[in-house]
C-alpha cells in the first residue's frame, strides 16, 4: 500500500531536517579525519569540557587564533554538538508531524547513535586509546549512512512510491544495492584499522593492507556490475536509479585514485617505480597540507559512497519489497505490544 500523506499534520520540516543533518554530517566527517590525520586528537586533554572551559564558552579568540591541532579539535567538537542538536530537532518535528511509529523510532536510533559518537570521542580523549579511536571512526560513517536514510524515509518520494508487482530481477537489483554497502562498509573498517594501526600488532596492519586492497577491486568490480545490471533493467529501475549506479561509479573509481595517492602521500612510491627519477626524488611531507587533504578525502569519499548506496538499497527496496506494508504491519505489532 502507498504512503501517500499520513496524516494532516503532515509536513516538509522532518525531510528538511534530516538533510540538514546528512549535509551537516559530511562536513564532520572531513574535520574528524583531519583531526586523525593531523594527531591533533589530544590537543585537548580533557571533556566534555575544553581546558576547563564550557564547551560552548571556550574564548573564541583562543580557539581561532591559537595553535592549528586545537583549532581543529575544538572545532570537531563544537561541529559534533551541531550535528547532535539538529539530531535533536529532527526527532521533535518527526514526533510531531509525522504519525509514522516506525519512523519515530528511526528518528530516536538516529539520537542514541549520535550519543554513543559522542561518548566515543570523549573516552578516546580521556583514555587516550588507539582502539577506542578506531571504532569511533567506524561509526562516523555509520551514522552518516544513517541520517542519508532517514532523508530517503522522510521524502515525499518514499510517501508517494507507486504500488507495483514484487518483480524479482527489481528484487535482485534491491539485494545487490545492499550488498555493496555492505562490502563498502567492510572497505571503511579496514581503513579504520589502517589509520589507527595497533603497535603491538604489526600483522594485523599488514593483513589490513592486503585485505584494503583487495576488497577495492571488489568493490570496483561489483559497482561496475550493478551499473550494467540498472542500465539493462531500462524502465525496471528508473532513470533516477541509472544516474545514481553511474554516480556510484564515478566515486568508487575516484576512490580507488585516492587510495593510491594516500599510500603515495604517507608512505611513498611502489617500489618497482623507484628506478624512475620522480620516484627516487619524492621525499614524504609528513603532516604537510597536501598529505592532509589527500588521506582525509580518501575517508570522505568512502563515507560518500556508503551513504549513497544504502540511499540507493533502500528506494530499491521500497520500491521491489514492498516495505510500506511491512511498516503497517510493524506498527500494527507496536500499537498491540503498548496495549
Amino acid at each position: 500500500m502507498s504512503e501517500n500523506p499520513i496524516s494532516p499534520k503532515h509536513s516538509p520540516w522532518p525531510n528538511r531536517l534530516a538533510v540538514a543533518l546528512a549535509l551537516a554530517t559530511f562536513p564532520l566527517i572531513w574535520v574528524g579525519g583531519l583531526v586523525t590525520t593531523t594527531d591533533a586528537g589530544m590537543a585537548v586533554p580533557d571533556w566534555p569540557g575544553t581546558y576547563g572551559y564550557n564547551l560552548f564558552l571556550y574564548p573564541w579568540q583562543t580557539w581561532l587564533f591559537g595553535p592549528w591541532d586545537l583549532f581543529i579539535e575544538h572545532g570537531h567538537r563544537l561541529l559534533g554538538a551541531a550535528v547532535g542538536m539538529i539530531t535533536i530537532g529532527l526527532v521533535a518535528v518527526v514526533w510531531i508531524y509525522d504519525s509514522r511509529r516506525w519512523l519515530r523510532y528511526a528518528a530516536l536510533g538516529a539520537l542514541a547513535l549520535v550519543i554513543f559518537q559522542g561518548v566515543l570521542g570523549g573516552v578516546r580523549v580521556l583514555l587516550d586509546e588507539r582502539l577506542v579511536a578506531m571504532i569511533h571512526g567506524c561509526v562516523a560513517p555509520l551514522f552518516f549512512a544513517y541520517a542519508a536514510s532517514l532523508v530517503v524515509f522522510t521524502s515525499q518520494s518514499w510517501r508517494d512510491a507507486p504500488d507495483r508487482p514484487l518483480d524479482p530481477a527489481g528484487q535482485r537489483l534491491a539485494r545487490a544495492a545492499w550488498i555493496l554497502a555492505g562490502v563498502a562498509y567492510v572497505q571503511l573498517v579496514l581503513g579504520a584499522i589502517l589509520r589507527h594501526p595497533l603497535p603491538d600488532a604489526p600483522s594485523l596492519f599488514r593483513g589490513a593492507v592486503l585485505l584494503h586492497v583487495v576488497v577495492a577491486f571488489v568493490l570496483l568490480a561489483q559497482t561496475l556490475l550493478f551499473h550494467i545490471s540498472a542500465l539493462r533493467s531500462g524502465c525496471l529501475a528508473g532513470r533516477g536509479v541509472r544516474w545514481a549506479s553511474l554516480f556510484t561509479m564515478i566515486l568508487v573509481v575516484g576512490q580507488l585514485a585516492l587510495g593510491g595517492a594516500t599510500w603515495i602521500a604517507k608512505y611513498a612510491w611502489p617500489a618497482w617505480l623507484e628506478s624512475f627519477q620522480f620516484a627516487a626524488a619524492y621525499v614524504i611531507e609528513e603532516k604537510s597540507i597536501a598529505q592532509s587533504l589527500i588521506v582525509t578525502a580518501h575517508v570522505a569519499n568512502g563515507a560518500l559512497i556508503l551513504a549513497v548506496l544504502v540511499m540507493q538499497a533502500w528506494s530499491l527496496s521500497r520500491r521491489f519489497f514492498r516495505l510500506a506494508d511491512a511498516a503497517c504491519a510493524l506498527e500494527t505489532h507496536l500499537v498491540r505490544a503498548a496495549a
